[in-house]
């Protein structure tokens, strides 16, 4: 005679830096030795029934409570805190924050559209790299830049251009001074390099990002807010902030609230944290492409007193700024998105997003600096 043994399948969860989940056998019946079992005993029609006694419990001891109680969850406390400083900021502005080892998020304006200024430098690296991974692109093609591919506002390579005319930069060159130093040239050459606009909107869409948006480039998305028509010669000296600076008030006006309204690079934060989560999973690129946009995330030089500032000694963060334009106080996309890893090496996502405010750049940076302290705070309840 054959016995069957059954047991119930336990899971057990333990949450560090990484999830380990195991199945042990608990409660599992186990038939007595059978030297201890009753006799048999025979029936009137000759059929034999053998008793197998009473069941004993196994000894394996249960398993413990989860380590960390804020892998399915938030910690208590941690949304009102998010809301309470989201509701007293004046302007428009969108929060998200998601864990990247776990299985919450939280966010206040997550699906609405920001402008994303400069947080768009991320989609073209993200591009590039893919490409890289397919073998359509490598790190060490070399790319021109010439005047006629100078842009606007930040662009230290411009310097370069001007002084020795015509330079070639590595793709792994431009990846690093567009995500650093955020320079607008080195992101349009990248974006150049790789297709254009339609090549990244390909690869968002390919990689199922969700309300992302990537505008015409820099020159266009820029003149467009301004209510200006590019022209490469704005490209030199200030010579756009002056023409910008011709326009009626009326145009500027109508213009920024139309960018404002429907923004054509506009990216929503739950997105944008849906993103970097997947990024740090290392479920968009290949692990060599993913380790090296982390680096580079790493060394971002803009915004020391956003996100970064405030967290306590200890943590880590990579991440990417965007800043737009200003017009009569009010800055159209003040942004910071990136990882945040704590000293036992779990990850979260933070967005903090700023489509339009009239609060000082002081107000904007604690903000910013509060949401991330926050994230610290609560860490580990």
């Amino acid at each position: 005679m054959k016995f069957r043994l059954s047991g119930k399948p336990l899971l057990a969860v333990s949450m560090s830096a990484a999830v380990l989940a195991g199945c042990v056998s608990s409660a599992a019946i186990v038939p007595q030795p059978r030297a201890q079992q009753p006799a048999a005993v025979r029936g009137p029609s000759g059929s034999v029934t053998v008793p197998i006694g009473q069941p004993v419990r196994s000894q394996m001891p249960r398993p413990a409570g989860p380590v960390d109680p804020g892998f399915r969850r938030a910690p208590a406390g941690l949304n009102d805190r998010i809301y309470e400083l989201w509701r007293a900021f004046p302007g428009k502005t969108g929060i998200a924050v998601q864990r990247i080892d776990g299985e919450w998020a939280l966010a206040q304006r997550g699906p609405d559209l920001f402008p994303q200024q400069s947080v768009s430098k991320l989609w073209v690296t993200l591009s590039v790299l893919d490409a890289v991974d397919q073998g359509r692109m490598s790190m060490d093609q070399r790319v021109r830049i010439g005047p006629e591919d100078l842009t606007l506002f930040h662009q230290p390579l411009a310097a370069r251009v001007r002084s020795e005319g015509p330079v070639t930069m590595s793709v792994r060159d431009l990846i690093e001074t567009a995500i650093t130093h955020s320079d607008n040239t080195a992101n349009d050459s990248l974006l150049r390099t790789v297709g254009g606009p339609s090549a990244v909107r390909a690869f968002v869409a390919k990689k199922d990002l969700g309300s992302i948006r990537f505008g015409p480039g820099e020159r266009l998305l820029q003149a467009g807010t301004a209510g200006l028509t590019w022209q490469q010669s704005y490209s030199v000296g200030r010579n756009f902030e002056t023409a910008r600076a011709a326009l009626s008030a009326a145009t500027r006006q109508a213009a920024m609230n139309n960018y404002l309204a429907n923004p054509v690079d506009g990216a929503s934060p739950a997105a944008i944290a849906s993103a970097l989560t997947r990024l740090a999973r290392g479920t968009l690129l290949s692990p060599e492409s993913t380790e090296y946009l982390q680096g580079v995330m790493s060394r971002t030089r803009s915004g020391p007193r956003r996100l970064k500032a405030g967290l306590p000694p200890g943590w880590q963060f990579m991440h990417k700024t965007g800043t737009g334009q200003n017009l009569g106080g009010m800055t159209a996309g003040y942004n910071d998105i990136g990882i945040a890893t704590a000293p036992d090496g779990t990850r979260y996502a933070i967005v903090v997003m700023m489509g339009s405010t009239t609060a000082g750049i002081p107000a904007r940076m604690a903000l910013m600096q509060s949401v991330s302290s926050a994230v610290a705070e609560y860490h580990g309840r």
